[in-house]
């Protein structure tokens, strides 16, 4: 088993209007992130996932309950996890007055690497990801799936130690979504932590170390693909999906292995 990279005990998130809460879309979460795992959060539309994966990237404070690194919490010193934190949104966010390599550069320099360490890293990942062609361009001309690839190549600027991709292959056809997989393993064999929210199924069976099924803001089942397939004695991972997203829900049922 690898070592801890984080640890996220009992996180809570509450949602409030005019000072009274209005939902709870996070009852208590609680697992380890590994070093060099590729960690997939399912979950229907609601469920807390991406409230989950917002709140380790630091972009939301949770309502309770802490986040360790190190054996110290995340929040005693936000910007030195920042530091190991790539976060790669679903939606581009680019910016359109700055060429691709502009884009990189600036990125590199906003975590604080020195001209020559930030042009360094532009150009392998340039290389890396196929957008020499595209350097002096505006990613508005990019298509989805070089944007998505070029936003991934961004994020890894300042080589942190955890990713974090939300839905990274949305709307993407089958051949640009191979492709952007055999970056994701890539990164898995470099040692980097992959925390993948996703709604392909197939995605998270191919890709996963481990899955985690969030229901309710609360952790369903966490284990490996093949586990779950053989405990509900199933073929592939959708079908334990829709099941445990079929059984009654009880408190009983949740369960954290």
């Amino acid at each position: 088993m690898s070592d801890v990279l984080l640890k996220i005990e009992n996180i809570k998130k509450v949602y409030f209007k005019k000072n009274q809460p209005v939902k709870e879309a996070l009852s208590g979460i609680t697992l380890d992130l590994y070093e060099g795992e590729i960690l997939s959060l399912l979950g229907v539309n609601g469920a807390g996932k991406t409230t989950l994966s917002s709140i380790i990237a630091t972009l939301h404070p949770p309502t309770s309950g802490n986040i360790f690194w190190k054996g110290s919490s995340i929040y005693d010193d936000l910007l030195s996890y920042r530091t190991i934190v790539g976060f790669c949104p679903q939606k581009p966010n680019l910016d359109p007055l700055l060429t691709l390599e502009e884009n990189l550069f600036y990125a590199g320099k906003f975590f604080r690497l020195s001209t020559k360490e930030a042009n360094r890293r532009k150009d392998e990942l340039m290389e890396e990801f196929d957008l020499k062609t595209y350097a002096k361009s505006s990613p508005q001309y990019l298509s989805g799936g070089y944007k998505q690839r070029f936003i991934l190549a961004r994020t890894l600027m300042h080589s942190p130690k955890l990713i974090i991709l939300d839905e990274p292959t949305v709307a993407l056809d089958v051949q640009i979504r191979r492709e952007l997989w055999k970056k994701i393993s890539f990164l898995k064999e470099k040692g980097v932590t992959v925390l993948l929210t996703t709604h392909y199924l197939e995605e998270a069976e191919v890709l996963s170390d481990r899955v985690c099924i969030i229901d309710q803001g609360r952790i369903r089942r966490i284990d490996t693909p093949d586990n779950l397939k053989n405990h509900y004695k199933k073929e592939n991972l959708e079908d334990v999906f829709i099941q445990l997203m079929e059984e009654e829900r009880s408190p009983s049922d949740f369960t954290e292995n």
